[in-house]
């Protein structure tokens, strides 16, 4: 692989497509547009493969699975195998995990070497609207796709430089014995499970009444009681005020209220404070007053569906761009504008609608098209069919450890299409592709009807549900 590391010797190089970010939608859409030919750079200035392979995504799961192992482990006796003496060893996952992250490093190095991407290792800035210095490197293309991605908030407290970021957590060398989690977002439960299925004590602070506001109800409301009937101490209507450090690994974390409700209080023997209270746009010395791109008030590039800037021949997409902060919208968008801009397939674009996500909670949740409030919005609740149900996994039908799943199935008359489909519980995660693909197709109660259940599964559940609620 042509790797240029900058190091101070004036230069100056020409390309096709430029892309500033070697995250996952900048790789796929300069990869892409190498496979059609074109002379293709990629600019990095930290880890390839961005926020998920190395911070996100990838190792999250790996924790995720992880605490699920902690989980299965629970429940061993009831099936019958004797465990004893079970023991721990964070080092030994983290180093597991860390290994593997650097494979991925490699193949995509690889990848990159056969598909001739010139990748360019330091930090981009705009100079004008079509060209890019990386240290005394000039870089001029006729296209220029920036992929720059987030970076995490850390609030504008005092002591606020004792926490760590969702970035901090993958750098964790020990498991941390008492965890305040700050936030209600996707990134805050999911972390605030982990560490609490490995047996950390965990306080999650979050500002309003409930987690995961813009998810469905069933999904937000039900995941916070399952969580704190696993032990997670959720402390609602509050906000971190202060964090006093006493000692080395020895946190008084001061809240106050948000609201009304909220609490006034101090957290004490803190060893973690893990701030997971958004993401920023990360524009840090890109120079993108050069170019004269319109940016939005929360400082995301605005693109159009196209993901076009205001700024003819730059581009932006993936978490930059503000919408859907998602690997997989990005990776889909990248290629899709790769075939537009190269391929001649001008009117390629990614379609902003039902797209499927998934929380790694514990337990997780699947989702996909609008929420009740929002099909009610749309449609009036009166041309709405809704069905939900709640059951007990068959897993842990002899378990002393009980845990329930929610479903629920949004349909809009007169034809009951499936406008939205909502799952909390066991095995959430795996279940969503293959109903997504159906509801991307148009599909109605009617088409879910027609489908022989797979039995027993759970899954099965949602093509056998009967009666509107």
């Amino acid at each position: 692989l042509k790797v240029i590391k900058m190091a101070g010797r004036a230069a100056q190089k020409t390309f096709d497509y430029l892309v500033i970010g070697a995250g996952s939608g900048g790789l796929a859409s300069g990869r892409r547009a190498a496979g059609l030919g074109k002379k293709v750079a990629i600019i990095e200035h930290g880890p390839v493969g961005g926020t998920c392979v190395n911070v996100g995504c990838i190792p999250k799961k790996v924790m995720f699975y992880c605490a699920s192992h902690a989980e299965y482990i629970r429940d061993h006796a009831d099936y019958g195998f004797k465990v004893t003496d079970v023991k721990f060893d964070w080092s030994i996952i983290k180093k597991n995990r860390d290994d593997y992250i650097k494979n991925i490093h490699k193949a995509y190095f690889g990848l990159l070497d056969e598909e001739n991407v010139e990748l360019i290792h330091g930090h981009a800035t705009f100079t004008g609207p079509r060209e890019v210095c990386v240290g005394d490197l000039k870089i001029s293309a006729d296209h220029i796709l920036i992929t720059s991605g987030t970076k995490p908030i850390v609030p504008d407290v005092p002591g606020a430089e004792y926490g760590i970021t969702s970035d901090g957590f993958f750098e964790l060398e020990d498991q941390p014995k008492n965890v305040v989690v700050s936030g209600s977002g996707y990134i805050a439960v999911e972390l605030a499970g982990i560490l609490n299925a490995l047996g950390s004590k965990v306080t999650l602070i979050i500002r309003r009444g409930k987690i995961l506001r813009s998810f469905d109800a069933m999904l937000s409301d039900n995941l916070m009681k399952e969580m704190i009937t696993n032990g997670v101490n959720v402390i609602p209507h509050s906000k971190v005020k202060e964090i006093r450090k006493v000692a080395e690994n020895d946190l008084t974390v001061c809240l106050t209220p948000h609201e009304d409700g909220g609490s006034s209080s101090e957290l004490t023997k803190v060893d973690c404070m893990l701030w997971a209270v958004g993401r920023d746009a990360n524009d840090v010395n890109l120079g993108l007053e050069t170019t004269g791109i319109k940016r939005d008030k929360a400082g995301f590039i605005e693109v159009d569906p196209y993901q076009n800037t205001s700024v003819s021949n730059i581009y932006a997409l993936g978490d930059i761009a503000g919408k859907y902060l998602l690997t997989p919208v990005a990776i889909n968008a990248g290629r899709k504008l790769a075939h537009r801009l190269f391929d001649g397939k001008t009117d390629l674009k990614l379609e902003y609608e039902n797209i499927p996500s998934v929380v790694f909670s514990h337990p997780p949740i699947g989702t996909i098209g609008l929420t009740e409030a929002q099909a009610e919005t749309k449609y009036g609740k009166d041309n709405l069919r809704v069905y939900r149900y709640q059951y007990r996994p068959l897993i842990y039908a002899v378990t002393t450890y009980k845990e329930q799943n929610f479903m629920k199935l949004i349909c809009a008359l007169p034809d009951e299409k499936v406008v939205g489909l909502h799952v909390l519980g066991k095995d959430a995660d795996e279940m969503l592709q293959g109903f997504s693909v159906a509801i991307k197709m148009g599909a109605t109660k009617a088409d879910f009807d027609n489908c022989v259940a797979i039995h027993p599964t759970a899954s099965e559940n949602f093509v056998t549900l009967r009666f509107p609620s």
